[in-house]
């Protein structure tokens, strides 16, 4: 008899105690767009990424001589280098570099599973290579979908769908939350046209208003890149298998 894992989905940080639990990988999920700029930063050479919750965090780092993105609301902080738009980090520029980087929501939940033992980062971007990684793993899988301010939204949950679709399709996982059956049959609704079915989300009408389409089109692209970001310690690097 094979000794399936679990892949469990919770939509948002405040719900993590509710779902967390010893010898886990969490897979922390902000597809518009921290965890997909995160994705892009390090298949453009991006060496280390260090998440930060607050602004506090980040101008104490950006005190200290780093590059720093920060984002609020869906906009770059005054002041800041960077947001959290994928194509600010394709430009070579910060090939070998350190970036610190804050934003509404991804980064917040990244912190918030400090204490898991493992956690990395996932996206539509690197749908297919992460799966594969999680598969051989063998171990239990939360997604954690990184939500609007602590709410439920539909694009983390549809690619964190994507995630349990593709890990219990192995044969080597199975789900029992409600919100991973949800999550599945939410992405399995979308998933011929990620960017149609979410015309209507809060959060792509956010973007929408601050001209950020082509952003919005690059994160809705799965299997773009094969760059899993892991944590070390409390920042990020490229997993190097």
């Amino acid at each position: 008899m094979i000794d399936r894992k679990k892949v469990e989905v919770c939509h948002t940080p405040s719900l993590y105690n509710q779902y967390k639990k010893d010898n886990q990988i969490v897979v922390v999920i902000d597809v518009l767009r921290a965890t997909s700029a995160m994705c892009a930063a390090f298949d453009n050479g991006v060496e280390r990424i260090i998440p930060v919750a607050t602004l506090e965090e980040a101008q104490a780092y950006k005190e200290k001589g780093f590059i720093v993105a920060a984002e609020r609301q869906g906009q770059i902080v005054e002041g800041f280098d960077l947001g959290n738009s994928p194509y600010g980090y394709m430009t070579g520029k910060y090939k070998g570099e350190t970036i610190v980087i804050t934003t509404t929501n991804g980064t917040r939940a990244f912190t918030t599973a400090s204490d898991a033992e493992e956690v990395v980062i996932g996206s539509l971007l690197n749908l297919n290579a992460l799966s594969e990684w999680l598969i051989k793993q063998d171990k239990d899988v939360l997604c954690l979908a990184s939500g609007w301010k602590d709410r439920f939204c539909l694009e983390d949950t549809i690619c964190a769908g994507a995630f349990v679709e593709n890990l219990i399709a192995s044969g080597k996982f199975i789900s029992d939350e409600d919100s991973s059956i949800a999550a599945k049959y939410l992405y399995r609704s979308a998933k011929e046209n990620h960017f149609a079915f979410l015309k209507a989300s809060s959060h792509r009408r956010r973007l929408r208003a601050l001209n950020l389409n082509e952003d919005m089109k690059y994160c809705l692209t799965p299997n773009q890149t094969n760059a899993i970001p892991i944590r070390k310690a409390d920042y990020l690097v490229l997993l190097e298998e």
